[in-house]
């Protein structure tokens, strides 16, 4: 009897231990459920050979990563200099990548290979950035290097991820097809080094790029240059390249539409200085349009009396000169809600202290009925108020009224109080508003010196978003007086006008013209409660 149950409970025993496995297996192939998310880019573990081998003479590099990685753009990320007629092959087979050389390598040369973003892990797509790969084919290793700095040539801000790279002078493919092979990338604080360079004349560019083809090809990106070229014998560090964002060579109109109101509006690629617009067809409607250009003159509006043209054809000229020809095309079954709209200047329910409201419409006016215009003072209607047909902009009027503190005003506008050249009536509009207390706004001086009173400086008034406020031409030590401006942190920069033209102008790569010079005033101006503050600003003969 004892024998039988000690062979029962061995049974059990193992049926147990048995199935405690099962499970422990099956527990283990769950991959583990929250945790913080993976950030980091793949690990090099070994690379074969090591990277800066010398004397190499292999077919194949292979570089082994922590995690299995995958590659992107390889094509166009991964470049080797000097340049190989027949490109290397690159592959990703779980931790490794594999590259294959296509042809014979030239004796006693260093080759580089740059991998740009092309390498991240397969999971998260984390980048590996900044990878270089050097190996020599013969006893020596190119080891100069090239160091510095980029930033914002308007703000002086240093600039991440801007593409820093060199191109031999013999060789400057800038506005060319042909990539850059020796490039980086800038760090947080704008820093870059380039490393394992050879003697040789170079021209050095930064690239704040959009397409990522190290190629200057688009109007919307961001170049920086040293007008000089490099002359590479020693390590070059202190390099600063500020980049600026060209304006096009040639004028064009980036957008045009038909808004749903029927107002049409051009959108030009570079501002002009005496804009004028012509409808060519049909040519009757261009002696009934309005028109109105932005105040950058890098905008324009056109308003004509009936939108049944199929297709509208508008020349864009400069000084009396035809720039660009755009045609709009409309659907014959579009139509369009041509009531015209009233807005203000009031942001929330606050008028700003000792201003005027300003209301602003969707159209040109040519009629305004002020009896149908009602300004009510705590309910009680008020009569002293003055409509005033603004000399900036035919969408615009002035309502002027002493406006007194702690009471609440409603403006009242009947449907058809303004009309436009072409019948179209406006909407009706109500607004409840209050005087704002000077408690939140506060004043101050600046009194400025010049450093030279030949030259011709731009003092700007920012936001904290950099935002540009007010500016002021100066040429002689003097004293500007900001006021009334809500309590925030203010900034103050100043441009060095060298052709003394009343604006920043950007730099030109082609003319190697670097833009001109700019310095920010190293303090964050606060402005306090009801109180008139005083700063001296001293510019400096050089930014």
């Amino acid at each position: 009897m004892a024998n039988s149950l000690t062979m029962i409970f061995s049974r059990d025993s193992y049926a147990l231990i048995a199935l405690f496995f099962i499970l422990s297996a099956c527990a283990s192939v769950q991959s583990p459920s929250g945790g913080p998310k993976d950030t980091d880019p793949p690990k090099i573990v070994k690379e074969t050979p090591k990277n800066l081998t010398r004397n190499f003479t292999g077919e194949k590099i292979e570089i082994e990563f922590d995690e299995f990685i995958k590659l992107s753009n390889e094509f166009t990320e991964i470049s080797v200099s000097p340049a190989l007629d027949i490109p290397p092959t690159f592959k990703a087979k779980k931790e490794i990548l594999e590259i294959r050389f296509g042809q014979k390598l030239e004796e006693n040369t260093t080759y580089t290979i740059n991998f740009g973003k092309a390498v991240s892990d397969v999971n998260e797509s984390n980048l590996l950035t900044n990878y270089t790969y050097v190996f020599s084919t013969g006893n020596e290793i190119d080891s100069l290097t090239l160091s510095g700095n980029v930033v914002s040539s308007m703000t002086g801000e240093n600039l991440k991820d801007v593409t820093v790279f060199i191109l031999p002078v013999r060789q400057d493919s800038l506005f060319g097809k042909k990539r850059a092979s020796i490039f980086t990338s800038t760090d947080s604080a704008g820093n870059f080094k380039l490393q394992n360079l050879r003697e040789d004349t170079y021209r050095i560019y930064a690239l704040k790029e959009q397409g990522g083809d190290r190629i200057y090809n688009s109007q919307n990106e961001e170049i920086g240059f040293l007008k000089d070229s490099i002359f590479l014998n020693k390590n070059i560090d202190s390099i600063k390249l500020e980049v600026f964002k060209e304006v096009p060579a040639l004028f064009s109109v980036m957008d045009r539409r038909i808004e749903a109101d029927g107002r049409i509006t051009l959108a030009f690629n570079k501002p002009l200085i005496e804009p004028t617009l012509q409808i060519l067809d049909p040519t009757s409607l261009d002696q009934l349009k309005t028109i109105e250009i932005t105040e950058k003159r890098d905008s324009a509006f056109i308003w004509i009396p009936e939108l049944t043209f199929d297709s509208l054809k508008v020349a864009v000229k400069e000084a009396g000169v035809s720039v660009d020809t755009v045609t709009l095309r409309r659907n014959k079954r579009d139509t369009y809600t041509r009531d015209i709209q009233i807005g203000d200047n009031i942001p929330g329910t606050k008028l700003k202290p000792r201003s005027d409201m300003v209301l602003e419409l969707s159209s040109p006016v040519s009629t305004a009925r002020e009896n149908q215009i009602i300004l009510l003072e705590d309910s009680v209607q008020v009569k002293n108020v003055q409509l005033v047909k603004s000399t900036e902009s035919q969408r615009k009027y002035i309502l002027k009224y002493p406006w007194r503190l702690n009471k609440e005003y409603i403006l009242k506008i009947s449907e058809n109080a303004f009309s436009d050249a072409f019948g179209n009536k406006s909407k009706a509009y109500s607004r409840k508003f209050t005087l704002d207390s000077d408690e939140n706004y506060g004043g101050i001086s600046i009194k400025v010196t010049v450093p030279d009173t030949a030259k011709s400086y731009i003092v700007q008034w920012l936001n904290e978003r950099e935002e540009v406020l007010r500016e002021d031409i100066v040429t002689k030590n003097t004293v500007l007086n900001y006021t009334t401006y809500p309590t925030a942190k203010y900034l103050l920069r100043v441009v060095f006008d060298e052709n003394k033209n009343g604006r920043w102008d950007t730099g030109n790569i082609r003319n190697k013209r670097q833009p001109e010079k700019t310095w920010t005033l190293d303090k964050i101006i606060s402005l306090r409660p009801n109180w008139d503050l005083e700063e001296n600003l001293v510019i400096p003969s050089h930014p």
